[in-house]
């Protein structure tokens, strides 16, 4: 498989109507099987520029009862990629059957998985901080301008940058959260 270019786009708010129409369609095939989906990424960033593929996570009560649901996710246009490289996530990717080009993808997890909460903080530490969101879009046109033409090499180029956030948004959660006495 090739890589493919970069394209950023200004952050569009018809991205958080597209994340919630296919959460819409999800719940009609899963049902009670699914128990939240976030919009996570940069098109879930008010401001970000971003690449216009919708990432969700759909949070399910278990893995094996989302496989039993495979065909429904597949009928809604999903290629199932299983683990893809993930242990624990259920990967699938929805692309436009005439342009090729990627629309949406699914990071499902079983609910209680810790990397739902990696997620969630990354996303809600960019949302309340706007120098901090400003500063990962400046990196991310940093990467673009460097590897306009390697999908892999501009992801590469700003994951150092990400772990960092990351990790400085899992402390911040962690510490904000109740103990228990």
């Amino acid at each position: 498989m090739s890589a493919t270019g970069v394209e950023l786009l200004p952050h569009d708010p018809a991205w958080a109507e597209r994340a919630q129409a296919e959460e819409t369609r999800l719940r009609e095939v899963l049902g009670d099987i699914l128990v939240v989906v976030h919009h996570i990424g940069s098109t879930s960033i008010p401001g970000m520029p971003a690449k216009p593929v919708i990432d969700l996570i759909p949070v399910v009560r278990g893995l094996s009862a989302l496989e039993a649901h495979r065909a429904g996710v597949e009928a809604l246009g999903y290629e199932w990629c299983g683990e893809f490289g993930l242990p624990g996530r259920r990967y699938c990717r929805k692309d436009d059957p005439l342009t090729g080009g990627r629309l949406v993808q699914l990071h499902a997890y079983a609910e209680g998985d810790r990397e739902i909460l990696r997620h969630l903080a990354f996303r809600d530490f960019l949302r309340r901080d706007a120098a901090l969101a400003a500063e990962y879009a400046t990196e991310k046109m940093r990467c673009q301008r460097l590897h306009p033409d390697d999908s892999r090499a501009y992801s590469a180029c700003k994951a150092d940058w990400i772990r960092d956030v990351e990790a400085r948004a899992l402390r911040a959660r962690t510490s904000t959260l109740p103990t228990m006495e």
